[in-house]
Parts: structure tokens; C-alpha cells; sequence
């Protein structure tokens, strides 16, 4: 278990609503559940990951005060709780339907709400491709599989991997527990928390689904790369790559035909050193018009030599030297 001196606190406040208290967690129903596989394979994994421990969400998509659907997700957090998991619980209490606001907005809704806020994309990978996805529900009547299903057509859609078992609770107002008092710890204690899941093959099936999802989200991170390495983000990254260096290079061309051209005006026969001089100081001028006309070039050079009439005697005294 993921210990409070170990948690985050804001964290643990904000995501961790599920947690009981210490004295429940090592008396209810998941300690004593038999997870002996799945617990080795997390240990071999944390070792081989130098401790970073599995880290899942978890979506609920009603917004009643008491929600068997939140109910159910809380039994889940539990079980992964006790596989050495760093769980969070989305609280869904105010989301707004998806529009143009920031995704920095603090975001409560319900379900479908929740799956319109996560980003399709961050670069060109989905931030869901490649996941490991359980999928469980409740329903108030008989027992079905359409929204199991639909929900398994979602998790395809958003390039995740969901597990072969999955989870469907009927009548689930008979599978819970009544509410109960935390003040009186006893009776609390001995309630194993609020509204707990009773005995039944339905939460059995609810063990398995979390087993059997821990065993395959610890083998898949393994692969997580390999599996977010697609031919079309490749094609599109080899895509920016080119262009960048066309880019480079046109950049490159246009540095030196600018240097090319001051070359070439420094560099002209027949010009006194003065002038020479003179056409360095205004490199940047005649960098600038190397593809003007001759006539803003010459004005641009005029404007650049020594005009005053002592540089002018200086020259006419070096013309007769010479």
C-alpha cells in the first residue's frame, strides 16, 4: 500500500477520497483476499523500475449523492490499492460540457464529459495510446453487457488496450452496504467503511477484472514505447524533420549570397584603400541592396565614402604620387 508518509498530501486530498482508516484497511474483505500472483508480479516490477509503482485512474460517470458507479470505482480503488498501485479517483462534481475554455479549467461532469475533455493529442501521440483499460458498470435492473461493450468500442477508439474480462453489477441497490457513520469507529470498523460491496460472485468477477488488469498493465508499460511507435507518427515526424532542414539550408543559401555580394563590393578592383574602408563600414548597406538597381546601389555608395575636403586632397596628393 501506498503509504501517507510516502503520499503527496494534495494529492491524497483531492484523489485519494476512497481511502479508510487504517484499522479497516487491515481488517475488510480486500486483506484477505488471495492475490499472491499478481502481488509477485508488481514487486518483480517495481524492482525493474527502481520502485515506480503503477499508476491508474479512475472514471465514474454519476453524480448522485450516492452513486453505485462511484461505490464500484472506490471497490477498485481498493483492490489496487492493496496491489501496490498509485491510484486517483476523478471526482466528477462540476465539469463543464467541452467548448473552447482552456483545459486548465477545472473540469467535474459526467462521463461522456469527462472523455470529451481528455486531449486527442499532445504532439502527435494520444495521451490514452498504448494504456491498459478494465472496464466495469453497474445497472439498476438485469444484468447486460451493451454499455461494457460500448465503453470497449471507446477504449479502441482511443488507442488503448482493454482486457479480455470485464465487469457488469445488476441491481446494484442490493450489492452495497447501508451507509454508515464514521464518529462511531466500531460500528464503522466492523461495517468494513461505507457501503462496501457484499460477498457475491458479481465481486468476485470485480477481483478478477482488477487481478487480471494489474497483470497485463505491468507486462504492457514494459512495451510502452514500441506500442506508441506508429508509421503514420513517423512519416509525419520524418515530415517536420525535412522540412526544418530545407529551412536550414534555404537560410544557409541566403547568409551566403549576402556574404558572397559584400565579398565582391569589398574586393573590387581599382578602389583606394580609403574607399575599400569605406565600403566595409557599409557592409550592411550594400549586403542589403546587392539586388537593387545600380542607381540606389551608387547613392548607397556615395553616401558611404569620406566626402569631407581633406580626405579629397589627401586622395588627389596619392593620384599624383602615383
Amino acid at each position: 500500500l501506498l503509504s501517507k508518509d510516502e503520499d503527496d498530501a494534495a494529492v491524497r486530498s483531492k484523489y485519494r477520497q476512497f481511502l479508510l482508516g487504517e484499522r479497516v484497511v487491515r481488517t475488510d474483505w480486500v486483506a484477505k483476499i488471495e492475490l499472491s500472483t499478481a502481488l509477485k508480479m508488481v514487486e518483480a516490477d517495481m524492482v525493474a523500475t527502481c520502485g515506480d509503482r503503477l499508476e491508474v485512474i479512475v472514471l465514474f460517470g454519476s453524480l448522485r449523492s450516492r452513486s453505485y458507479s462511484r461505490l464500484l470505482s472506490f471497490e477498485c480503488a481498493h483492490i489496487l490499492s492493496r496491489l501496490g498501485s498509485d491510484v486517483r479517483v476523478f471526482d466528477t462534481v462540476g465539469l463543464p460540457i467541452k467548448d473552447d475554455v482552456q483545459l486548465e479549467h477545472h473540469k467535474t461532469a459526467v462521463f461522456k464529459s469527462q472523455i470529451d475533455w481528455i486531449p486527442l493529442s499532445t504532439g502527435s501521440v494520444r495521451p490514452t495510446q498504448g494504456r491498459t483499460l478494465p472496464i466495469a458498470r453497474v445497472s439498476g435492473g438485469s444484468q447486460s453487457f451493451n454499455t461494457v461493450n460500448s465503453l470497449r468500442i471507446l477504449g479502441r477508439w482511443m488507442r488503448m488496450f482493454a482486457i479480455p474480462n470485464q465487469s457488469s453489477v445488476p441491481t446494484a441497490y442490493t450489492q452495497f452496504t447501508d451507509a454508515s457513520d464514521p464518529i462511531d469507529n466500531d460500528a464503522y470498523v466492523q461495517a468494513e467503511g461505507d457501503s462496501r460491496m457484499l460477498p457475491s460472485g458479481n465481486r468476485d468477477r470485480l477481483v478478477e477484472c482488477i487481478e487480471e488488469f494489474v497483470k497485463f498493465a505491468s507486462i504492457m508499460r514494459q512495451h510502452l514505447n514500441l506500442f506508441n511507435d506508429r508509421y503514420s507518427e513517423r512519416r509525419d515526424h520524418e515530415a517536420k524533420l525535412d522540412a526544418r532542414a530545407d529551412k536550414n539550408r534555404e537560410e544557409k543559401k541566403n547568409d551566403k549570397a549576402g556574404q558572397d555580394g559584400d565579398a565582391k563590393i569589398k574586393n573590387r578592383p581599382g578602389r583606394p584603400e580609403s574607399e575599400s574602408k569605406g565600403l566595409v563600414l557599409a557592409g550592411s548597406v550594400g549586403k542589403s541592396i546587392v539586388n537593387g538597381s545600380s542607381k540606389e546601389y551608387k547613392t548607397a555608395l556615395a553616401k558611404s565614402l569620406p566626402t569631407t575636403k581633406t580626405t579629397s586632397k589627401k586622395w588627389e596628393h596619392s593620384k599624383e604620387s602615383r
